[in-house]
Formats: structure tokens, C-alpha cells, sequence
């Protein structure tokens, strides 16, 4: 089973962008709090069609958000021909939580 629930805070303003297709996309950092150590883990988050516009259109940088999702991780080639390795979440479901 691949089933994530993050709650942190945004740590920059989501933009919107869109694939070749068309379909809106957003991908920004959530900042997650450590229990034990008191830091942060600072996890990559994607979303795309109505909840990446509607993220984008509600959430700034310190919102704070729950999102339910999965991992999904990656490699792709950069311009030096170096391979580079990702990991970010999926989201399935999200809500927004605190004031604004």
C-alpha cells in the first residue's frame, strides 16, 4: 500500500502551470515538523487539474495544509547528462487547515 498523510506549511506561493495537454499542474514544498528532534522535513508535493487551481488560488506561503496522497519517485537526464533522482507526493485529497 502507498498512502502518505502530510500536514506542514507551504513554504513558497504554489504557481500554476500546465502540461502540453493542458491540464493544470502545481508543485511546491511543505514544510512537515519533526515531533522528537524539532525540525522540519521539507517535502516536494504535486497536484494537478481542479486542486492545483484551487491550491494555487487559496494557498500562500505559510498556509497551512493536510494532504493524503502516495509517493512517487523518478530520474530524468539534466542538460550535463547527469542522471537526478526525486521523490514527491502525489495528492489525492487535501484540505485546508488554520486561518489565513
Amino acid at each position: 500500500m502507498n498512502n502518505v498523510v502530510l500536514i506542514g506549511r507551504i513554504t513558497a506561493k504554489p504557481e500554476l502551470n500546465y502540461t502540453q495537454g493542458g491540464m493544470a499542474v502545481t508543485k511546491f514544498t511543505l514544510a512537515v515538523d519533526r515531533v522528537k528532534d524539532k525540525g522540519a522535513d521539507f517535502i516536494r508535493v504535486t497536484a494537478f487539474g481542479k486542486r492545483a487551481e484551487t491550491i494555487c488560488r487559496y494557498m500562500d506561503k505559510g498556509r497551512q495544509i493536510a494532504v493524503q496522497g502516495r509517493i512517487n519517485t523518478g530520474s530524468y537526464k539534466d542538460k550535463d547528462g547527469k542522471m537526478v533522482y526525486y521523490t514527491e507526493v502525489l495528492i489525492d485529497n487535501d484540505e485546508f487547515l488554520g486561518g489565513s
